[in-house]
């Protein structure tokens, strides 16, 4: 089998049936396997997969989903050379996406795996629209096969690491040889940037494929934002020793920053008035980003009891 998909999934809702048809649809000159492994879902997902010939569905038990150990399972579950990983919210934004996943990592034989490019729905405003079409497009400035060509300034620069350990399992492919010898890490966020790390580390590289495309974003509430950003500080923190936000001070800026940045872009793109509902979210939704940067990478001084209790993540495992 030259690829296999999996996907992991728990109440995706009516979105992933989309989702399901786009991946089936996939134009490829080669024949590819869907796994969809499924943690629970009550929403009738596990009921639309047995009934949908072109995949397969293997359940587990809430208690067992891990980020990086159900993704393991469900490889091992396939036998492609080749394996795109995507997510239940995360739709192919055409009938090529596959292929051209596959090709950027078949481009090198020392290619350990390929992410694309993320496109905002809709919904999700102006804002995430324009944040994600600056991310992706930075990447654009570097050669496509990334690998560490500095070995000094990666250990000393920071943002050199973070650009080389950057991942999305969202969106991406690997190659099974290089997973069979290392495989995800049995972690509770950001699993993909720290095999990435590892791979980058032993020697290979990896690859931006910028014509695989998704559909990908979240506007959550100011809550839910406040503990996905405590969620990821507290990861980078714990397992990169990333400093989202070093002190006080950098956090009171970065709100005010990332406000201003979001009234010049509203007036500058001359957005229409119906879009001003994102420029007067913008000063909560901005400033509680940074303060669940500013508690998540602090999360060691605060109680335990606390710290379940914030993390989205966290209670997600004991469900």
């Amino acid at each position: 089998m030259k690829a296999s998909v999996i996907i992991p999934t728990k109440n995706p809702g009516e979105q992933f049936k989309a989702v399901l048809r786009a991946l089936i649809e996939q134009h490829t000159p080669w024949k590819f396997e869907v796994l969809v492994i499924d943690s629970g879902s009550t929403d009738g997902t596990v009921e639309l997969l047995e009934n949908t010939p072109e995949v397969r569905v293997h359940k587990i038990p809430p208690s067992e989903f891990g980020h990086g150990r159900t993704r393991n399972l469900a490889i091992s579950l396939t036998t492609g050379e080749f394996v795109a990983v995507i997510t239940h919210d995360a739709l192919p934004a055409n009938k090529h996406w596959l292929s051209e996943l596959v090709a950027a990592v078949e481009q090198s034989d020392n290619v350990a795996g390929a992410f694309g490019r993320h496109l905002a729905y809709e919904h999700d405003g102006p804002f995430m629209e324009r944040d994600l079409r600056l991310h992706f497009d930075g990447f654009m400035a570097w050669p496509e096969v990334m690998t560490i060509e500095d070995a000094e300034r990666y250990q000393n620069d920071e943002g050199y690491r973070q650009l080389l350990h950057y991942f999305s399992d969202n969106n991406a492919c690997l190659r099974r040889s290089v997973w069979e010898k290392t495989p995800y890490p049995d972690v509770d966020f950001a699993e993909d940037q720290l095999w990435a790390k590892q791979v980058v580390e032993a020697g290979y590289g990896k690859a931006y494929a910028n014509k695989a495309v998704v559909f990908h974003s979240h506007t959550y509430g100011f809550v839910n934002l406040f503990r996905r950003s405590f969620d990821e500080a507290r990861a980078l923190q714990r397992l990169f020793g990333y400093r989202l936000c070093p002190s006080l001070v950098h956090m009171l800026g970065q709100s005010f920053r990332t406000v201003a940045a979001d009234a010049k872009y509203y007036f500058a793109a001359k957005l229409p008035v119906s879009e001003i509902i994102w420029l007067l979210r913008a000063p909560l939704r901005n400033t509680a980003k940074q303060i669940g940067y500013y508690m998540g990478q602090r999360y060691e001084r605060l109680p335990q009891f606390m710290v379940e209790r914030i993390s989205i993540d966290m209670s997600l495992q004991r469900k």
